[in-house]
């Protein structure tokens, strides 16, 4: 599958012209630059992690994405009553596994997660990508202590295992499947000190699923689009702090022109 700019821009104009509906649980830490990022894009964000309304919410969405920064027993136990019903209506599930690898309680609510519901986009970082497959393998809090090449082999087994798309984000993004490898090259270095970014990724993946049927199109669609927006804003940003705010005009005003321009994609 070749990623080509016109797909990508497509994409985008059906997100705006249709604003679906992203369900997201996800962390405290992102929850406001995670639905501003959506808002821009042209999507509909709702933070909706009550045990009591999940599975409500998750009727009228039109993708799913799960992120477990901040975890607590109440939130796992929303998070699996959220991703049954999506698997039950066919909505596209994200699973952003943030700091599998950290803790032992990470890595089995991840695990247990895909075990009971799995899911149609894994995207996390090369440590926690490695963290659900590789016993032992740890990670630096939210950071990766490994390369994004380095968890390649993991991530072709998440692939496998659960039938599913896998992203590896790093300086390189990675986007497999048991039959597809897509590299997606753009992005700024300054990006990673940006707090929430990669959370970002996962919930762009949420509204390129809502509108592309191929769970491996759609996260790297969004990856590009992630990549290409955090060019765009590095060009006129001083440091991590404008980089946040002209991100989000970025998304806002991503052209077609823009995405041709800049996109640097291998197949």
């Amino acid at each position: 599958m070749k990623v080509e700019a016109g797909a990508i821009w497509e994409n985008v104009v059906k997100i705006r012209e249709e604003a679906p509906l992203v369900h997201n649980i996800t962390n405290y830490v992102v929850m406001n630059s995670t639905a501003n990022a959506l808002l821009a894009l042209g999507a509909s964000p709702v933070m909706a992690h009550a045990e009591e309304e999940v599975a409500d919410m998750v009727k009228i969405a039109r993708a799913l994405v799960i992120n477990i920064g901040t975890l607590s027993p109440h939130w796992v136990r929303a998070m699996k009553k959220a991703a049954a019903q999506a698997k039950e209506r066919g909505v596209p599930l994200i699973l952003d596994p943030v700091g599998a690898g950290a803790t032992p309680y990470r890595s089995q609510a991840a695990l247990e997660l895909l075990t009971e519901a799995g899911a149609d986009i894994i995207r996390g970082n090369a440590s926690e990508i490695r963290a659900l497959v590789e016993s032992g393998a740890t990670t630096k809090g939210v950071d990766s202590t490994s390369a994004a090449e380095e968890s390649l082999q993991a991530a072709r087994e998440l692939a496998r295992t659960y039938r599913c798309t896998v992203c590896v984000s790093g300086a390189t993004d990675y986007i497999i499947t048991e039959d597809y490898l897509v590299k997606i090259f753009n992005g700024s270095p300054m990006m990673p000190r940006v707090t929430g970014l990669g959370c970002t990724a996962s919930a762009l993946c949420g509204a390129f699923a809502a509108v592309n049927p191929s769970s491996h199109l759609a996260a790297a669609h969004a990856m590009a689009v992630m990549g290409i927006a955090g060019e765009l804003a590095a060009a006129q940003a001083r440091g991590p702090g404008s980089l946040q705010l002209h991100f989000i005009d970025a998304l806002y005003n991503l052209s077609r022109e823009q995405i041709e321009g800049k996109l640097r994609a291998e197949s």
